[in-house]
C-alpha cells in the first residue's frame, strides 16, 4: 500500500528536473491533495454534525498533534476567536512538546503519549468537548494517546490522518482518512499530507461555525474588528445587511461596541441597543435567529 513514507517512481529523478518542471510537479501534487479531501467529504460531514451536537452544550474544540500536523492544527484553533468570536478558552491546541514546538522542532515529543494524556487530563475533559487528533501517519503516539483519552473521557474523538493503516482509526469516533499517498519528497508530510490536513480542518471548523449560526448570508457577522482593515470590513458588512451607508453603519457599530450583529439588528429593526440585545437573546444569540 502506498503511504506518505513511500518513495514514488514519479519523482525518482526529481533533482535532475529543470526548475519549471519541478514547480509544475509540486503544484500537481497539491491538486492531488485536494482531490483526496474530496474523497473524504462524507467523513467531514459526519465530523461537523457530531461536533455541533457537543459544542452546543458549551464544549471546547481541542486540537492534538505533533510536528507539522500539530502546527496546522494550532493555526486552525488560533483563527477561530478573531473570525467567529469563538472564545479562546474553547479553541485549545495541545501540541507535542508544548508551545515552544510551534516554532522549533522538539525531537521525540511526538512519541510521548503520556504527555498527551496528561495535557488532556489537566484540561478536565467533559462529554461536551471535541478532540481532533491530526497525524499524517495515523500512528503518532501523541495523537493516538490524545484520542484514546478523549474517548475514555466521553468526549468526541475525531481522527484526521493520511494512511489507511493508522492506529488513530481504532480510537476515534469519527475517522477522516485523506489518502494523499506518496509525497514528492518521501516522508515529507508538510507537503501533500499537510495541505490536505489544512483543507480538512478549514472545512470542519468553518462548517461547525456555520451550523452554530456564526455566519449570516455568507458574511462573518461574529468577526472582531480589531484593526483598520477589519473595521472597514465591519462597516461594509453592516452597510450591506442593513442597506445603509457606511457612515450610518460606522455610527451604529460605535453604539454597539463594534458588534456587527448588534449594529445590524439595531439598524434593520430600528431598535436601540438594549432592545436589539433583547431580540438577539430571544433569537439564540444569532443574527438569523433575530432577523429570520
Amino acid at each position: 500500500m502506498t503511504t506518505t513514507e513511500s518513495a514514488s517512481g514519479r519523482y525518482r529523478a526529481l533533482e535532475t528536473w529543470p526548475t519549471e518542471d519541478l514547480v509544475d510537479g509540486m503544484i500537481e501534487s497539491q491538486y492531488s491533495a485536494v482531490a483526496a479531501v474530496q474523497a473524504a467529504s462524507g467523513s467531514i460531514v459526519a465530523a461537523i454534525d457530531a461536533a455541533v451536537e457537543r459544542l452546543r452544550g458549551g464544549g471546547r474544540l481541542i486540537y492534538a498533534g505533533a510536528g507539522t500536523s500539530g502546527r496546522i492544527a494550532a493555526q486552525d484553533a488560533a483563527e477561530l476567536p478573531p473570525t467567529f468570536s469563538w472564545p479562546y478558552e474553547r479553541a485549545v491546541p495541545v501540541m507535542a512538546g508544548g508551545e515552544a514546538a510551534l516554532l522549533r522542532a522538539v525531537e521525540g515529543a511526538e512519541d510521548d503519549g503520556a504527555a498527551a494524556r496528561q495535557a488532556l487530563d489537566e484540561l478536565g475533559l467533559t462529554a461536551q468537548d471535541v478532540v481532533i487528533g491530526v497525524a499524517a501517519s495515523g500512528n503518532t503516539p501523541f495523537a493516538v494517546a490524545a484520542l484514546a483519552r478523549a474517548r475514555d473521557s466521553g468526549a468526541l474523538a475525531i481522527a484526521v490522518y493520511n494512511n489507511r493503516d493508522g492506529r488513530m482509526a481504532e480510537v476515534a469516533d469519527v475517522r477522516v482518512l485523506i489518502e494523499t499517498g506518496a509525497e514528492l519528497l518521501a516522508g515529507s508530510t508538510r507537503l501533500k499530507a499537510g495541505t490536505a490536513q489544512k483543507v480538512v480542518l478549514n472545512c470542519i471548523s468553518t462548517g461547525i461555525m456555520v451550523r452554530l449560526g456564526f455566519v449570516y448570508r455568507g458574511l462573518m457577522v461574529e468577526m472582531q474588528p480589531t484593526n483598520a482593515k477589519l473595521q472597514q470590513r465591519a462597516r461594509r458588512v453592516v452597510a450591506e445587511l442593513a442597506d445603509c451607508s457606511e457612515d450610518t453603519a460606522a455610527a451604529a457599530l460605535a453604539e454597539a461596541g463594534d458588534s456587527i450583529k448588534l449594529a445590524t439588528v439595531m439598524l434593520v429593526k430600528s431598535l436601540d441597543r438594549g432592545e436589539a440585545e433583547a431580540l438577539l437573546a430571544r433569537g439564540g444569540g444569532t443574527l438569523r435567529g433575530a432577523l429570520g
